[in-house]
């Protein structure tokens, strides 16, 4: 009766282990797939940051000489990006 008890205990034991770690695994696949979602949003939210400033860009060119267009661009943009900065402190 007891080494049934034991056994029954040991088996219990080794089950726990085993779904111990599957779950280990599955909870490092998990953060695996929130720092690539997180890394894919950052490069989602930088790619169409890009397309905005192309599209004004373009907007832009269609009015007149292009390098004093980008310069004017360019200007706003940091100008923009001060402005940011500061609202972050």
């Amino acid at each position: 009766m007891l080494e049934n008890v034991k056994q029954h205990i040991s088996e219990l034991i080794a089950l726990y282990e085993g779904e111990k770690q599957k779950a280990d695994k599955l909870s490092e696949r998990l953060k695996e797939s929130e720092d690539k979602v997180a890394a894919l949003s950052a490069q989602i939210v930088e790619l169409s940051r890009q397309i905005d400033n192309m599209q004004l860009s373009q907007a832009f060119m269609a009015s007149g000489d292009s390098s004093q267009a980008r310069a004017r661009i360019e200007k706003l943009i940091r100008e923009i990006d001060k402005c940011i900065k500061q609202l972050e402190k």
